[in-house]
């Protein structure tokens, strides 16, 4: 050790290390000694205190605005239980969090640099009373709107639960509060910027992604899962903040084990730069003299979940428990007195060590940062709650809780106020409200805080969508591919090119895609370091550091999170990219509906592209790739436009309008629109005005039926790929049964439903006025005979418009598990093809009594079907 030391003190830390690792080399070669692996550090702080930068504010001053900023988070949620009874609420998550927060508010979140950049924030969503109350204080949130906590519907408004900015759109950025989400999305947003630096879209100003996270948040596979990414892109605009509080909601993160140290190893197995805040300025002096390393040996020793048994026991319990192993170790406190133990604080209650991790965080290049910072739950609540299991629920304190609530954090309220728990707010000009105006004014304005900071973009030139309109005239081409040409010829355009962001999950070739790989190239933060196995070919793998495709590899949540990066672009960053995500439709809503959701929370613009899309398509592939049902759960998503087209007008026409919604108009809304792989001739797009706007509307009428004349008439609906099944149907039934069949695209049974609602509702809201009609009714309202409707979705998707299709309707849908077969066998299976269509539309006319039963008997003989097959709903 002594040795060590003389290095250390001519040669400094570098030379040091190179010497250990040249010593550990040569004991494995010359006696075959394998050190045994470790990823962890002991368990004290990384930065030592002799390295610790000077604290450059008032320590005083800031005590007493984040005692105020405590006190109205804590009176927030308090106020709203006693007003309404289990309404909810969180405190003891900012609790804890309190000094993590303030520090980073009064000294390195940045709104706006001197070059123009900014930070970008995910707060933690428990931890939303505490942005609430310090917004309270800086006087952008009314005291009334602070009344009105969790009760959002009361007159003038209230505030949200966690952070939502659909319902607070000048406010929050991120919703967070589905936990996991926050962490991953902070990652791709952080490789989305060097994206937009790297194209030359965004100028490189030094801004940092800051994301505040809980310990227990950490067991979401989201939170680790792409953790890899920050550090292989070199991230070091990216910081995780994690409050070790060693609480989740029920009990102990890791009560047998040590989250920090199990993180640690996590990060730096990962190449993050790891920076433990652990133990407060009052250990400093016993760590110093620790010469042994024996109470750092025994820090280490100790499971989290006795350490959160000491929080809550006396100073005399923490003296027997945690040095009275080792006299020793007794010896090193016997000059402090019970009291004085008791009162020690942790790493993340200390503003010195808590601003010596971030200036070291902000400073550090060549990776991403993780801050462990260890704290109390509940922090301050004493008896009520601080450092116990209860403690994440806890919502009410008692009059003496509060008491000693305020008078340990010193808040000027008089006993006979104390019961109702009022909100405290110092005058403008008081020294604490002056203070917090000036650092925020120094760190370039308030945070949180949304804007729209994009303008709106020129119209895009209809001559890009018009080729659409014309068909192939007889060539078979899918609708993948009509995607896929129109995308490339958006590319190609002076204005909005170089803002489209395609964003793929290691499936380009499989739509098609290959050709972009040489007209635009694959995002790569440091070019292309190899020859491509496949340079030879016109079509290779081609990366640049400027390229356009965001080739994520096979993660549909790190594309999401791409796709919401660059869709909300045009708030955070001030640019409008517009983000095409071509993915597996299966692996959509189904498995990241999550991330769906938020982005829909976020405001998110762009288009989701599902290809490979229904059920009976994706010939093969079987069960688990065959989708039947995310058009379903796109009704659930308020803002989601979701459209299934089968021509590639119509493909052309939605996203044309989507272009115009979305960032001509500003709309905050985003589509949904499926494609598919199967090869198929493209009419040219029917005369008149209607259709245009039915395409859009959600129905129209695609084919006319030729025997006008007809005793026996049919609506057919079609859609997606089984509109071409709807077609072979349409000529049977006018062929063989005399039946005159009229054929309808149904572009979208969401927007249907929706006007459909939309009318209902307006209807009973006014009852005294003219009804509205729903679209599909007034579309319908001549249209003679019987409905049916066929569709590679679950029969629930036309159901979900069958009350406002004039006689009701007969729905035909691939409700079930998939198959591995052939396209024609799976709508066999599924009775969606051209004969099934046949037999409903006969069994409906005979329903009506206008054909014989023995007729429809007949056609299931002629049309060689099996009656007695099982059902595939539950086949």
């Amino acid at each position: 050790m002594d040795s060590l030391d003389y290095v250390l003190s001519r040669g400094g830390p570098d030379r040091a290390g190179r010497l250990l690792q040249q010593l550990a080399l040569h004991a494995r070669r010359a006696a075959n000694l394998n050190l045994p692996f470790t990823a962890t550090t002991p368990y004290q702080n990384t930065i030592p205190s002799r390295a610790q930068a000077p604290f450059p504010g008032s320590q005083e001053m800031e005590r007493r605005i984040k005692s105020l900023v405590r006190w109205n988070a804590l009176a927030m949620v308090i106020r709203a239980n006693k007003i309404q009874e289990g309404i909810g609420g969180h405190i003891s998550t900012f609790a804890s969090a309190a000094t993590l927060y303030e520090v980073a508010f009064n000294h390195f979140l940045h709104a706006r640099t001197e070059d123009g950049d900014r930070d970008i924030v995910y707060f933690q969503g428990h931890a939303a009373p505490g942005i609430y109350s310090r917004a309270f204080l800086e006087g952008r949130i009314p005291t009334q709107k602070l009344e009105n906590f969790r009760r959002e519907l009361k007159p003038r408004g209230g505030l949200s639960s966690y952070p939502h900015p659909w319902l607070m759109e000048d406010f929050w950025e991120f919703p967070t509060v589905s936990m996991g989400l926050g962490p991953i999305q902070a990652i791709y947003h952080a490789r989305f910027i060097r994206y937009l630096e790297n194209r030359g879209l965004k100028t490189t100003t030094g801004g940092k992604v800051w994301a505040f996270l809980g310990d227990g948040e950490m067991d979401e596979p989201e939170s680790l899962g792409s953790i890899t990414l920050a550090s292989r892109e070199r991230l070091d605009n990216l910081i995780f903040v994690v409050n070790c509080n060693l609480q989740r909601l029920d009990g102990p993160v890791r009560g047998n084990g040590k989250i920090i140290q199990e993180l640690e190893a996590i990060f730096r197995g990962a190449g993050w730069n790891v920076i433990k805040v652990i133990w407060g300025s009052d250990w400093d002096e016993l760590i110093h003299n620790d010469r042994d390393g024996l109470l750092v040996k025994r820090m280490g020793e100790i499971t989290d979940g006795q350490y959160q048994k000491y929080f809550v026991e006396s100073g005399a319990y923490f003296r027997q428990n945690l040095f009275g192993s080792d006299p020793r170790l007794l010896k090193m406190v016997e000059h402090l007195s019970d009291e004085q133990l008791a009162r020690m604080r942790l790493g993340g209650h200390d503003p010195i060590k808590v601003h010596a991790a971030y200036k070291v965080a902000v400073e550090h290049t060549g990776s991403p940062t993780v801050i462990l910072a260890k704290t109390i739950k509940g922090y301050g609540l004493g008896e009520a709650g601080e450092g116990k299991n209860i403690t994440h629920q806890q919502k009410k304190l008692n009059d003496d809780e509060l008491s000693l609530f305020r008078s340990r954090f010193g808040i000027p309220i008089p006993d006979d106020e104390l019961h109702n728990a009022p909100f405290y707010r110092p005058a403008d000009d008081s020294a604490e409200i002056k203070y917090m105006q000036e650092r925020r004014k120094q760190l370039g304005g308030y945070m949180p805080e949304r804007k729209v900071r994009a303008t709106p973009l020129k119209t895009v030139p209809a001559s890009h969508f018009e080729e659409f309109h014309k068909g192939t005239e007889g060539r078979e081409v899918s609708t993948t591919m009509v995607f896929v040409r129109l995308l490339a010829k958006l590319l190609r355009d002076p204005e909005i090119g170089k803002l489209i962001v395609p964003v793929v999950p290691d499936e380009a070739r499989t739509f098609g895609m290959e050709a972009l790989f040489r007209q635009v190239g694959i995002y790569s933060s440091v070019g292309q370091l190899y020859e491509p196995v496949d340079m030879d070919t016109l079509l290779y793998y081609k990366e640049a550091k400027d390229g356009q495709i965001l080739e994520e590899g096979i993660t549909e949540a790190g594309s999401m999170c791409s796709f919401i990066a660059a869709g909300t672009a045009y708030a955070n960053h001030g640019i409008n990219t517009i983000p095409f995500f071509i993915y597996y439709s299966m692996f959509g809503f189904q498995r990241i509906g999550d991330l769906i959701w938020a982005a829909a929370d976020m405001r998110t613009r762009g288009f989701l592209v599902g290809g490979t899309a229904g059920r009976t398509t994706l010939a093969g592939e079987g069960l688990q790739h065959q989708d039947g049902h995310s058009h379903v759960l796109a009704l659930s998503v308020p803002n989601c436009l979701a459209y299934d087209p089968a021509f590639a007008y119509e493909i052309a026409i939605i996203i044309q309008d989507g272009i115009r919604r979305m960032y001509v108009d500003g709309e905050s809304v985003f589509y949904y629109l499926t494609v598919t792989n199967e090869p198929l001739p493209m009419p040219g797009m029917p005369e008149g005005p209607e259709v245009h706007d039915g395409i859009l509307k959600g129905l129209y009428r695609f084919k006319a039926t030729e025997k006008k004349d007809a005793k026996l008439r049919a609506q057919l609906f079609g859609s997606g790929t089984i509109m071409f099944e709807v077609l072979k149907a349409q000529q049977i039934l006018e062929e063989k049964y005399g039946v005159g069949a009229d054929v309808w695209s149904v572009t979208s049974y969401k927007r249907l439903y929706r006007d459909g609602n939309d009318c209902e509702r307006w209807n009973m809201l006014h009852p005294g006025q003219t009804p509205k009609a729903p679209y599909v009714t007034a579309m319908l309202k001549n249209a003679p005979g019987v409905f049916v409707a066929a569709s590679d979705y679950m029969k629930v998707l036309p159901e979900s418009i069958a009350k406002w299709v004039p006689g009701g309707l007969v729905s035909l849908g691939t409700d079930g598990f998939g198959r591995s077969e052939s396209r024609a066998a799976l709508r066999d299976f599924f009775e969606v093809d051209a004969k099934h269509i046949v037999l409903a539309t006969l069994n409906a006319l005979a329903r009506e009594n206008q054909i014989p039963i023995a007729t429809v008997q007949q056609a299931v003989k002629d049309l060689g079907i099996n009656p007695e097959k099982p059902n595939p709903a539950i086949s």
